[in-house]
């Protein structure tokens, strides 16, 4: 039987990386890592490393995503592969390159979390019933109205948590129906207030200025949710801590509760609701419309219902039935 050189060729392989082109300890270690799992199940349909075929090479992916590896995992072992190949293409070893025609598997999309409208009815009344429940204090008050508040604002607006918890003092303007926001990069847009978020927001600087008076506290923060943090505004740990306890008291499951998860809700009702993609990107304040696109399945939905509800062929179909 003719002799396995592979493990003596994924040595000479290292030692030309190391010498050639100054890899790393780690580059070199994950190399070897990626090679001997390639060599080992090669090895039990007893194939050569250095034989291997472009079929052998597929069939060791495909190994690999039925173990569960992930497609980033998938492609830097193939990525390994690639190298080694190459090596021995070049030193005259092999007179073809097995992955040359292989493409790298592709990471499946994942959709983004989000909540049902009902789900998120259902947070913003039980925040709203915590905000007007009857014998609280103060200050018990006004953090469940500065809570309520900042609810009411990121689902209507879709801001970022950080956005959200570091407005300034004067972002609501009297009479008008729009918010400044500085996102990413100090870019600033224009996002609509709804009727709701303006009224809790109103409703928490007047109990905010009442707190301020009761207590002889000056008000002199520029923020509009001010705290004795670092940041002298209220930190996104917190506001993410009050959403979870709200959401628990909803009866809501918490793992799928977070701020980011309201500004996903945001931009899918939206969408379910008729809006433009180019008019969510501009509210989330995404500069490129491929990050957006991770909604398209919601625009999928809404074009097939619209398709199956009013194409003449659809509704003879439905006669037909």
């Amino acid at each position: 039987m003719k002799q396995d050189l592979s493990a003596a060729h994924v040595e000479a392989f290292l030692e030309m990386m190391i010498a050639e082109r100054g890899a790393a300890n780690n580059t070199v270690e994950s190399y070897t890592r990626d090679l001997d799992d390639a060599r080992g199940f090669l090895q039990t349909k007893n194939i050569k490393l250095t034989e291997a075929s472009s079929d052998h090479i597929r069939a060791y992916l495909s190994h690999m995503a039925d173990q569960g590896f992930a497609a980033t995992s998938q492609s830097r072992h193939l990525s390994s592969l690639k190298q080694f190949f190459r090596f021995l293409h070049d030193e005259g070893l092999r007179d073809n390159d097995p992955t040359g025609i292989i493409d790298a598997p592709k990471s499946q999309v994942t959709l983004p979390k989000t909540l049902s409208e009902s789900d998120v009815d259902l947070l913003l009344k039980t925040a709203d019933d915590k905000a007007n429940a009857p014998e609280q204090s103060l200050s018990t008050k006004l953090q469940h109205v500065r809570f309520q508040a900042l609810l009411e604002l990121l689902y209507a607006t879709g801001m970022r948590v950080s956005e959200l918890v570091a407005l300034p003092k004067n972002v609501l303007k009297r009479n008008e129906p729009f918010l400044l926001i500085t996102g990413k990069g100090n870019k600033e847009r224009l996002v609509p207030i709804s009727g709701a978020a303006r009224r809790a927001l109103e409703t928490y600087i007047d109990l905010h200025k009442k707190h301020h008076q009761a207590t002889k506290k000056p008000d002199d923060s520029s923020f509009l949710f001010p705290a004795s943090s670092k940041t002298g505004h209220l930190a996104r740990q917190v506001f993410a801590r009050q959403l979870k306890d709200t959401a628990q008291s909803a009866g809501l499951n918490i793992e799928k509760i977070s701020p980011h998860v309201l500004r996903h809700a945001f931009a899918s009702h939206l969408l379910a609701n008729g809006a433009d993609l180019r008019a969510v990107q501009e509210l989330l304040g995404h500069s490129d419309i491929s990050t957006t696109q991770i909604y398209t399945h919601v625009l999928d939905e809404r074009l097939k219902k619209l398709v199956n509800e009013h194409h003449p062929l659809a509704k003879l179909d439905k006669k037909s039935d």
